[in-house]
Formats: C-alpha cells, sequence, structure tokens
C-alpha cells in the first residue's frame, strides 16, 4: 500500500517519468520517508514502555561485580534494550567505573547500546527481512562482546583519565514505582522527543540514500566496493568512520547500498563503522580516554570489523 502511495504521489501527481533517475529517487525517498517513521513512531513507543522500568542506576547495579566474561555477555544485551547516544557516552562511562563495573563490560555495553539500537534491529527487519536483521544482531553482540572482553583482558585501567575515578555520585535512588497510565505517558513524550530529535538526520539519511538509489551508477559502486574487490570491506569502514548518525539512521543509505549489489558483509560493516566507529564518538570519547587506550579501542574494533565483513562475504 505504501508502495503504491509513493507511486501515486510521484508519477500521478508529480508527472515524472516512470524509469527516470529522477523518478526512481522521489518514489525511493517518498516511500522510505513515510515507512522509516510510522516504524519509528511505533517501536520507539514500545521501547519507551519498556524502558520505563529501568533506570542507569539500576543498569549499572546489574553490571557491576560480575565475572568478566559473563559480564561482557550481560553487557551486550543490556545495551540493544538500553541504547544511549554518543553524546551519553562520558557520564555513562563515569557512571559506570564509579558503580564498579570492570573496564571491559563497560566497554562491551558502550559497543552494543549505539551498535545494535533496537530500534535498527526491527528497522533492518522491515526493509531486509528477519534473517539480515538477526545476523546483524548476532554479529553486533560478537562485536561488542568479543572488543570489551580483549579490553578488559589487557588490563588498561592505567589509560583512562585520572580524573574519572575521583568522580563520586553517591547512592541515586531508584525510580519510584509508576503506574501504568504513567509509563504510557512516559512512552509518548519520550517518542515525540526521540523523533523532534532525530526527524532531520533520517530526511538527509534517506534523500542520500534516494539519490544513491536513483543517480550512483552500479558500477561505480561495484568498482569500489563491490565482490571482486578484495579491499571492499576496509573501504566500506573506512568511508564509515568520518559519518554521524545511529543506526536508524545510516539504514535509508545502506538499504540504498545493498539494493545497488555490494555485498551483505561490506554493507554490515560499513553500518558498523558508522555506528560503532565514528569520528565523532571518538572525540567524544577521548574526554574520558588517553590516547592509548583510545588507539587500542579504535584498533580492536576496526580488526574485528572488518573480520565481520569479511566472514560474511565468504559464507552468505
Amino acid at each position: 500500500m505504501l508502495k503504491d502511495f509513493a507511486s501515486y504521489i510521484t508519477y500521478g501527481l508529480m508527472h515524472l517519468e516512470r524509469g527516470s533517475q529522477l523518478g526512481d529517487a522521489i518514489e525511493f525517498f517518498i516511500y522510505d520517508t513515510i515507512k522509516i517513521f510510522l516504524l519509528l513512531a511505533i517501536i520507539i513507543f514500545v521501547v519507551s514502555f519498556i524502558r520505563s522500568f529501568f533506570s542507569p542506576e539500576k543498569t549499572k547495579k546489574i553490571l557491576s561485580n560480575k565475572k568478566e566474561f559473563i559480564g561482557n555477555i550481560l553487557a551486550a544485551l543490556l545495551g540493544i534494550f538500553t541504547p544511549f547516544c554518543s553524546c551519553s557516552a562520558v557520564p555513562l562511562f563515569i557512571g559506570f567505573i564509579e558503580a564498579g563495573v570492570p573496564l571491559g563490560v563497560t566497554f562491551s555495553f558502550l559497543i552494543s547500546s549505539p551498535m545494535i539500537n533496537e530500534v535498527a534491529v526491527v528497522l533492518l527487519w522491515g526493509l531486509f527481512g528477519w534473517k539480515i536483521a538477526a545476523i546483524y544482531m548476532v554479529t553486533g553482540l560478537l562485536v561488542a562482546i568479543v572488543g570489551g572482553f580483549i579490553i578488559g583482558k589487557l588490563k588498561l585501567e592505567k589509560w583512562v583519565e585520572e580524573y574519572v575515578y575521583k568522580f563520586n555520585f553517591g547512592q541515586k535512588k531508584e525510580l519510584i514505582k509508576q503506574t501504568l497510565k504513567e509509563r504510557l505517558l512516559y512512552a509518548k513524550l519520550n517518542t515525540v522527543d526521540i523523533l523532534k530529535r532525530v526527524w532531520l538526520f533520517i530526511i538527509i539519511a534517506i534523500a542520500i540514500g534516494g539519490f544513491i538509489h536513483g543517480y550512483v551508477p552500479q558500477d561505480l559502486l561495484v568498482n569500489y566496493a563491490g565482490k571482486g574487490n578484495p579491499f571492499a570491506v576496509p573501504i566500506a569502514v573506512a568511508l564509515g568512520v568520518p559519518l554521524y548518525s545511529n543506526a536508524a539512521g545510516i539504514l535509508p543509505i545502506v538499504y540504498a547500498l545493498m539494493e545497488k549489489g555490494l555485498s551483505i558483509g561490506t554493507v554490515l560493516a560499513f553500518m558498523m563503522a558508522v555506528t560503532a566507529l565514528s569520528l565523532p564518538e571518538m572525540i567524544i570519547l577521548r574526554k574520558v580516554l588517553k590516547i592509548q587506550l583510545l588507539a587500542v579501542f579504535i584498533g580492536i574494533m576496526t580488526v574485528t570489523i572488518i573480520a565481520v565483513g569479511y566472514l560474511f562475504n565468504a559464507f552468505l
């Protein structure tokens, strides 16, 4: 139905030529804009309702004093349901360390939280099907678990900025028990707030995706990042690092790239680089990490993401 509506607007009302580059780009833009915002509104509301049962203090309490590998798994799983943007990285990092959460476990959470945004998982399902969504979620969890575990084993606490250990937030009270009506109101307000903050970035991403869909020749993408290029995955990761977007915002571009014939591993590596290895987030993390630890983190993430890309290109 949405596809028919987008087609009617593009070719019926705007009188664009079917099969033209402009027509394809506009139809893609209208269709994806409506679909993504409908999905976002529904999903954010549901997730916000679930999130009303959790507070940052409760999350930190769950993760503190856990054995390393179990803690990494638990932290990565919690990251799916408690997503935070990169602007929250510094206070979260400080809060987790102050609460006694091991450094490696903290990194598993910080990797998982933006990378496996539950909104993006459901949108992936809607755009590509449940198999692709499941593949992305599982690989994202593995990257978060392995990356955090390695950092924990390296014992790099000395490369955390000294002031982080001097914070003392004290014991914070858990949220007062809310009624169903209050939780629904919270979900509604949070949905509106999130949509207000991300709508422009999503529109821009969809517009870029529409341009790629309508105007960028398939041969161009195949030549530089196609199946025959052994360096396709590193190129995709390098292109993703300077970008700044959450997983939901980058999906329209990912969708357009896959339609152009890029391999799934290459596209997944690009998406992971944007969400978990972006330059803006690294700049923010530099406030709490010394340059040595930041370099180790970037190195581990880069190698892991590239390995995931090559692995899926080889088997899918």
